[in-house]
């Protein structure tokens, strides 16, 4: 593992079902680095899901997002660490400022909301898409998101098709440019 790496909090962002967790998982492996998923680690915290907690007011699993970020950066670690986060945690601003913590690098996972859709649709669909129309709801977050997730972004890895341990390779190349990771 490169020493540039050894000092950062990586966070995976990008919309549900992009593949942080998995890409996370095989990150944390090829480095030997911890591996945190957020809305675990908000389980753990709050004793319900992120989904429930998000049920039963949006602000609640704000809070409980921001908690347990918050944890995670007071925290001393011992070498890096891989977070992945919530797909929503863009639309959480007081989040997103502790994502501006010096040791953070926040990597965007890009796909097409039409892909994002398809794997939505795998399973239950999320609150936030009990709308009349959840397709076209999708597509207009979708959108917004991930234009704010590339604002804030280090760095952008596309992530249609591929494999979460293709995708921890790109991020690997990544880091190894370190010109392409904004400071």
């Amino acid at each position: 593992m490169g020493t540039a790496v050894h000092r950062y909090r990586i966070i995976l962002t990008g919309p549900k079902h992009v593949g942080k967790t998995s890409t996370g998982r095989a990150l944390a492996l090829f480095w030997g680095s911890d591996f945190i998923d957020l809305d675990e680690l908000i389980e753990q915290q709050t004793g319900s899901s992120p989904r429930t907690l998000y049920t039963q007011a949006p602000e609640r699993l704000k809070e409980a997002e921001t908690q347990a970020l918050a944890s995670l950066i007071k925290a001393q670690a011992a070498g890096p660490q891989i977070i992945a986060a919530g797909g929503g945690i863009i639309d959480n601003e007081d989040a997103m400022a502790l994502l501006n913590h010096p040791d953070m690098r926040i990597i965007y996972l890009e796909v097409s909301a039409e892909t994002a859709w398809k794997r939505i649709c795998q399973g239950p669909l999320p609150p936030f898409l009990n709308t009349d129309n959840p397709q076209e709801t999708h597509k207009t977050l979708h959108q917004r998101r991930a234009a704010a997730y590339k604002s804030h972004a280090h760095s952008i890895i596309p992530a249609e098709a591929k494999e979460p341990e293709h995708i921890a390779q790109e991020i690997i190349a990544a880091f190894s440019h370190a010109r392409t990771l904004r400071t």
